[in-house]
């Protein structure tokens, strides 16, 4: 099933390329770019240090924050689009390449965002569906517990249930992988939750 896959999108050489695509398209880190353009300067040393856009909502400047939430989904959706003029097996490739860039950007020492903004931008580039489910049961966590982080997580875990259930294996499997690499990401707040110490949402620091 993956051989011929990839066979229909041009083969192996293709995917790769995409892959590459995606990891630089990922890689490019909008909220500590943005940040400094806004003269508030380096997001790392901002909050948690995270350069997504929960942390850059940490500086006060709802603008920023909403940037680069674009940004970060937008990295991941739009090499995924280009990628599926060749098929699944590149567009999957783009979106699993933006996803590890975001996370593990070169330019960055490899330390780079949580990965939650970019899941969805992939979601919404090979599955849009995804991003309505994700929306809902982050909506419902957030609402009811006051969690971000918790909310992220079920969100991820639910996605790929979801896939499965609708009989979208490719997007299955594909959003399980980011769902793995979201958890371990989140380990400091998975511990935090177990401590009971996690911020909830509204809260500042």
């Amino acid at each position: 099933m993956i051989e011929a896959s990839v066979a229909a999108g041009g083969g192996w050489a293709v995917v790769c390329a995409f892959l590459a695509l995606g990891y630089l398209s990922g890689s490019i880190p909008f909220g500590l770019i943005l940040t400094r353009l806004f003269g508030l300067g380096d997001l790392r040393k901002i909050g948690s240090g995270n350069i997504g856009a929960t942390n850059a909502l940490r500086t006060g400047n709802k603008l920023l924050a909403a940037l680069t939430l674009l940004g970060d989904v937008l990295k991941a959706t739009l090499p995924i689009l280009l990628a599926w003029r060749f098929g699944e097996a590149p567009a999957m490739a783009a979106g699993v390449g933006a996803f590890l860039g975001h996370l593990f950007p070169v330019w960055l020492g490899f330390k780079g965002g949580k990965g939650v903004a970019t899941y969805i931008g992939v979601l919404l580039g090979f599955a849009p569906l995804g991003v309505l489910v994700f929306a809902v049961v982050w909506i419902a966590m957030a609402v009811l517990l006051r969690y971000s982080s918790l909310a992220a997580l079920m969100a991820t875990l639910i996605v790929p249930i979801a896939y499965l259930v609708l009989g979208l294996t490719s997007a299955a499997a594909l959003s399980a992988v980011l769902t793995i690499l979201v958890f371990i990401k989140h380990r400091s707040n998975i511990e935090r939750l177990l401590a009971g110490t996690e911020g909830k949402i509204g809260s500042k620091g």
